[in-house]
C-alpha cells in the first residue's frame, strides 16, 4: 500500500481527483474516493525555458492550492501517478509517494 500526496490549485482539484480516483486509488475497505484535503499556498518561480500554467519566467508566483492525500494499492500506484500528471495543469506537478507498512 502507498500514500499518494499531491498539491494542486483549488480551481483544478476536482478534475485531478477524478482522474486519480478513476484508477482505483483512494479505496479504503468498502469506501472509495477517500482523501484528505488541506488548504495552503504554493510558491514557485519558473526558470528560463519553462512553460508555466501560471506566472512567467523569472517571477515568483504564489497560488492557493490544496494538499490532497490518499491511499493507493501497490498495483495501482503507477497508473494513479500517470493520471495525476496527465490531469494536472502544471508542467511539473509536486507529489510524493510513500510506501506504507502494516503493523
Amino acid at each position: 500500500m502507498y500514500k499518494l500526496v499531491f498539491f494542486v490549485p483549488e480551481t483544478h482539484a476536482e478534475a485531478v481527483k477524478r482522474a486519480v480516483f478513476a484508477t482505483g486509488a483512494g479505496k479504503i475497505g468498502d469506501y472509495d474516493q477517500c482523501c484528505f484535503e488541506t488548504p495552503g499556498q504554493g510558491q514557485f518561480r519558473p526558470l528560463a525555458g519553462a512553460s508555466p500554467f501560471l506566472g512567467e519566467a523569472g517571477k515568483l508566483e504564489r497560488v492557493n492550492e490544496l494538499r490532497i492525500e490518499l491511499v493507493c494499492e501497490d498495483h495501482l500506484i503507477r497508473d494513479a501517478v500517470n493520471a495525476l500528471r496527465k490531469a494536472h495543469p502544471y508542467e511539473e506537478p509536486a507529489y510524493d509517494v510513500w510506501p506504507l507498512t502494516g503493523l
